[in-house]
């Protein structure tokens, strides 16, 4: 039942067969060129870790937001309908790759429909993780350095504590957090190594949600927030189309696809796989749950689309200012984090679409830290100098993601090559299909609209 897997970045000039006395990690190795007797295959906590720190990142802090546009209830249900889609396409993709004895998610999507299916895959990841990437530098850079918004100023948590000069203005402070922590956590080969700064990742979003939890039930308690909207207000067209809105933001926080085949592949035993999955779906939906319930309660109807921004006023409790900066700050340490993991993924599917015929990335270190300084000079510059991305950020949301996530897993399926879908898997993939592509669509149309 279980066969190995990796991401979308690898090469066709790789072996295919490998002889069955091999072990699972020895096969990759020698696919890899890449024999490092220090490295003997991933636990399962360090996978849970590597793959929720994948899923939980910018999307967290959108959540609020779309409680403002469905209601506190639907909201709260799409959330886990979301989660349940993620780990039924995540199987299907896993299983079809089984039968495939594809190694990534570029090679299935290769043995069902050849070289431009795999070409497409790569480059819609690129596409998102570029977007994804970009986004967090925006964050980061907002959060610490300051912001300007219709003429007003939000300061950030370093202006704040010593005062604007040249050394905490935005610029300075992405380079040296891109010289500082991005260069040397994006230089690890193996993903496996970013086990622990996963598990941080993921403690720091857990005292994110438990700040803004703690907060939120000391103003119940002081009787100082308002019954919160349970459902959508919806009285014209033009509010029924901007409940789709909502659509790519819930695509982009699970969105996680990429990340599944290089951690499998690192796994001591195949087979813990699925429950990886679960427990990290079960992990990020209570983080989504929570932050979305209180950050939603909290604000109310305030709650801007980033709701990190609205740390920036008094809460209406004591200490309200320290609160305030331990939010961002725990929260701009989790992005920091959480960004290694996503251009571990972006770098092998880059390398696949650049070079597709060369040998592979880990025993080229030439091409390997090219490509990696190439590819953070793109995304250091883009977070400089895009004013802003929250449009394009909607836009990837709507295409890219979840393409990756629920339209190309469900399209293996349908093409069947292997003759193992079964009549409910077929069911589930044009359901798939059928709800991003509308929901999605409508959720573009709305934002160009308005």
């Amino acid at each position: 039942m279980v066969m190995p897997i990796s991401t979308g970045g690898e090469h066709d000039t790789a072996a295919e067969e490998e002889p069955l006395l091999l072990s699972r990690k020895q096969q990759q190795q020698r696919r890899d060129g890449d024999d490092d007797d220090d490295f003997h295959g991933a636990a399962f906590a360090g996978a849970v870790f590597n793959l929720s720190t994948t899923i939980v990142g910018a999307g967290i802090m959108a959540l609020p937001a779309t409680m403002k546009v469905l209601g506190l209830v639907p909201g709260l249900v799409l959330i886990v309908l979301a989660a349940w889609l993620t780990e039924a396409s995540i199987e299907l993709l896993v299983r079809f790759s089984r039968a495939a004895g594809a190694t990534s998610y570029g090679r299935v999507m290769g043995d069902a429909f050849g070289k431009l299916g795999k070409g497409f895959l790569q480059a819609c990841v690129v596409v998102n993780n570029v977007g994804i990437m970009v986004v967090y530098m925006i964050i980061i850079g907002d959060v610490l350095s300051g912001t300007s918004a219709s003429g007003v100023h939000h300061h950030g948590v370093i202006e704040g504590w010593f005062g604007e000069n040249r050394w905490n203005g935005r610029f300075a402070i992405l380079t040296i957090t891109t010289l500082g922590v991005f260069t040397p956590l994006a230089c690890f080969k193996h993903i496996d190594s970013l086990r622990y700064t996963s598990a941080i990742s993921v403690a720091l979003a857990v005292v994110f949600v438990v700040l803004t939890a703690g907060v939120t039930s000391l103003k119940l308690v002081r009787g100082q927030i308002p019954m919160p909207k349970l459902f959508a207000d919806v009285h014209d067209w033009s509010s029924i189309w901007r409940l789709f809105t909502a659509a790519p933001v819930l695509a982009t926080a699970y969105i996680c696809h990429y990340n599944v085949h290089p951690i499998d592949n690192e796994l001591k035993d195949s087979s813990q796989i699925r429950p990886i999955v679960r427990t990290s779906l079960l992990l990020c939906s209570a983080v989504y749950i929570t932050t979305s319930f209180f950050g939603f309660l909290l604000f109310g109807e305030s709650t801007l689309d980033d709701v990190l921004a609205n740390f920036d006023s008094n809460l209406g409790i004591p200490y309200s200012s320290l609160f305030n900066d331990a939010v961002r700050v725990s929260y701009v340490l989790h992005l920091m984090l959480v960004f290694p993991i996503v251009f571990h993924a972006l770098r092998l599917n880059m390398d696949g679409l650049l070079f597709p015929s060369a040998r592979p990335l880990s025993c080229d270190n030439r091409r390997f830290g090219v490509l990696t300084g190439a590819l953070l000079a793109v995304i250091f510059l883009a977070a400089n100098f895009i004013p802003n991305i929250w449009d394009a950020f909607q836009f990837t949301g709507a295409t890219a993601s979840v393409s990756v996530a629920y339209i190309f897993p469900a399209a293996i399926v349908l093409r069947d090559r292997h003759g193992i879908a079964k009549k409910k898997d077929k069911f589930l993939a044009v359901f798939m299909i059928v709800l991003a592509v509308v929901s999605n669509a409508v959720a573009v149309y709305s934002d160009a609209c308005s």
